[in-house]
């Protein structure tokens, strides 16, 4: 009976976790956010306890900071953290589209086209949810691909941070144009295509490119929004 107990408790933690790191991704929680335990468990529909050990395990990974007497928030999105983080997946996502290049096979092609074109239908249905979805099989495709398993398990340090940020990429798409969107699956084709033919070092070049542009994206816009709270206003 306890060993049932401490199940279901841990289940509660897991799932509690889960849905904060789910708010934090699709926005409904914003970087710096106060993240209120009474507030939290009404909304998910648990006791406090549960609550506060996912927010522990949450600042742990680096999700939640402190925020001072109000307790603790959605930790802000920094430029210089998104600048190290890209550094680190654009150097494993080179390597995972060489190495699936050179294990390329026309079932290789078909899987992948199937996720673009999955990609493409989120975009024009504007269903930011499942474009996140389908970037992120995108992505995973490639790495379970390259037959590098280290690949994926040195990610899957990261990949909570990697997951928010990618989020953030694609935030708001109603206030980007489509065709900023389209690009990022034109971007994808493009680094499909290269591993189909064969040609690694393109594939390479093609993904490490992908993820230099959105990173370098994501960070002027962190800029000018620092620059911008920044700014004195007028008396």
């Amino acid at each position: 009976m306890a060993l049932t107990r401490m199940i279901d408790r841990q289940s509660l933690v897991e799932r509690a976790h889960d849905a904060i790191v789910e708010a934090i991704c699709a926005g409904t929680l914003a970087p710096g956010e106060p993240l209120r335990q009474e507030r939290l468990a009404g909304m998910l529909g648990v006791s406090r306890q549960p609550i506060h050990e996912a927010l522990a395990l949450l600042a742990r990974q680096g999700l939640v900071a402190n925020h001072g007497r109000r307790g603790v928030c959605v930790a802000p999105l920094d430029a210089a953290f998104v600048r190290q983080l890209y550094g680190v997946r654009g150097a494993l996502d080179g390597l995972a589209a060489r190495e699936a290049a050179l294990r390329a096979n026309p079932a290789l092609g078909r899987a992948g086209r199937a996720l673009i074109e999955r990609g493409r239908r989120a975009v024009a249905a504007g269903e930011r949810a499942a474009l996140i979805q389908a970037d992120v099989a995108f992505h995973a495709f490639i790495y379970e691909r390259s037959g590098n398993s280290m690949i994926a398990r040195t990610l899957d340090m990261h990949w909570i941070h990697i997951r928010r940020v990618m989020a953030e990429v694609l935030r708001t798409p109603d206030a980007r144009p489509a065709s900023a969107l389209e690009r990022i699956w034109d971007e994808h084709a493009a680094i499909l295509d290269a591993i189909v033919s064969g040609d690694a070092a393109h594939a390479e070049r093609s993904a490490r490119a992908h993820g230099e542009r959105a990173a370098a994206e994501l960070i002027a816009r962190l800029s000018d929004t620092d620059r911008n709270e920044k700014r004195p206003t007028a008396a």
